[in-house]
C-alpha cells in the first residue's frame, strides 16, 4: 500500500525537502505548488535512484484536490501526496480495480471462505494501543529492519490521525473479538485508496493482506462506487505481485486508464 522503504514514504524526509527546494511544476490546480525530492536510493530497486514529485494536502480544496491526484496516479502519505518522478524509469506504475466489473477467481474465493469468521468494521479514526501493537509485530515479522518497523506509538498515531482528507481506518476481528488486521483507507469520489494494512503476521493461510482488499472490493461494490486504488505495481518487485491477483485491473501509463495484466 504506501510505497517506500519497508511500505511507508518518510514522510518527515520530504517535508524538509519540500522546504528546501525551489522547483515547482503546475498540475491539476492553479497555484497548487509540486516539488522534487532529491534522489535516494530505491528501496524496492536497488541498482536505482528515487525521486518524487509531492505537493501539500490542506485548506478546504484537499480533497477535490486529492480525488484528481489518485486518478493522476498519486498516493498519500499524512498531508503529503506524491508520486514517482525518477529520471529514466518508469517501474513504478499505479494500478487500480475495477471494482464494479471485478471477478473473483477460485483462490479469492477460497481466502473469503477462511476468512469468513471475521468481522470488519469501520471504527473512530484514533489510534489504540492494541492496533499499534498488532502494527508492531507485522512490521517486524514482514519488515524487519525498515523505518516502520522503528516506529514509535506516537508516529503511528501521526499516520492514523494526521490526515486532512476522509482517511478511514478499518479492523478485522475474529468471533472471540481478537484484532487479527487493520486497513488505512483514503475515500475518494470514484471508490476507496488503501494506503496502508497490517496484520497478524502468524495467519499466513488466511492471505489477510489479500482478505482486506478483497472486502474493501466488495464494499466499493456495495457503494456504487467503480475502483479501488492499490498504489504501485513494480514488475521487478516480488512485494508488489499481489496486486495482479485483483482482475480486472486498471494500470495508468500514456494513454491513460487501461486495462492491465502483467505481461500487457
Amino acid at each position: 500500500m504506501p510505497e517506500g522503504q519497508g511500505g511507508e514514504l518518510d514522510q518527515r524526509r520530504l517535508s524538509a525537502e519540500a522546504r528546501d527546494t525551489r522547483e515547482r511544476a503546475p498540475l491539476v490546480m492553479p497555484l497548487q505548488h509540486f516539488y522534487r525530492t532529491s534522489a535516494l536510493p530505491c528501496p524496492y530497486l536497488p541498482t536505482r535512484l528515487e525521486r518524487k514529485l509531492i505537493t501539500e494536502l490542506a485548506g478546504r480544496d484537499a480533497k477535490p484536490l486529492y480525488d484528481d491526484l489518485c486518478r493522476a496516479g498519486f498516493r498519500r502519505s499524512h498531508h503529503l501526496a506524491y508520486r514517482p518522478a525518477c529520471a529514466g524509469c518508469s517501474g513504478c506504475v499505479p494500478v487500480r480495480v475495477a471494482a464494479l466489473a471485478f471477478r473473483a477467481t477460485r483462490s479469492s474465493r477460497r481466502i473469503a471462505r477462511i476468512n469468513a469468521d471475521l468481522a470488519g468494521r469501520e471504527v473512530e479514526r484514533r489510534a489504540t494501543a492494541e492496533q499499534y501493537r498488532l502494527f508492531l509485530r507485522y512490521e517486524r515479522a514482514r519488515h524487519a529492519g525498515s523505518e516502520m518497523a522503528a516506529m514509535t506509538y506516537g508516529d503511528y498515531r501521526a499516520m492514523i490521525e494526521d490526515s486532512p482528507i476522509d482517511t478511514r481506518i478499518l479492523e478485522f476481528r475474529d468471533a472471540a473479538g481478537r484484532l487479527l488486521g487493520g486497513c488505512i483507507v483514503d475515500a475518494l469520489d470514484d471508490g476507496y485508496s488503501a494506503v496502508y494494512s497490517f496484520f497478524e503476521p502468524g495467519l499466513g493461510r488466511r492471505s489477510l493482506g489479500t482478505g482486506m482488499v478483497l472486502w474493501l472490493i466488495e464494499l466499493a461494490r456495495a457503494e456504487g462506487l467503480p475502483y479501488v486504488y492499490l498504489g504501485y505495481w513494480i514488475a521487478d518487485s516480488d512485494k508488489m505481485s499481489y496486486k495482479t491477483r485483483f482482475r480486472p485491473l486498471e494500470a495508468l501509463g500514456e494513454r491513460g486508464w487501461q486495462p492491465f495484466t502483467p505481461d500487457s
